[in-house]
């Protein structure tokens, strides 16, 4: 495995890929739902995205489905 040293504010979370805790990099970001709609602009919801810090995977969760 291929380690690499904790960044600070790193957030140690269970990576599919690496099949092992890893630490990744957490932020929240806003996104607009739905592009089609005639009122898109008016459905933003908040998106947590998380990248493991050793292999790169993505993952993201919608937070109201949290």
């Amino acid at each position: 495995m291929n380690s690499q040293p904790r960044r600070n504010g790193d957030q140690v979370e269970g990576c599919r890929t690496c099949a092992t805790d890893t630490p990744h990099t957490v932020s929240i970001e806003i996104r607009t739902e739905n592009e089609q709609a005639e009122h898109s602009s008016f459905s933003r919801e908040p998106y947590r995205i998380s990248v493991c810090t050793v292999c790169g995977e993505e993952t993201t969760r919608r937070m109201n489905d949290a």
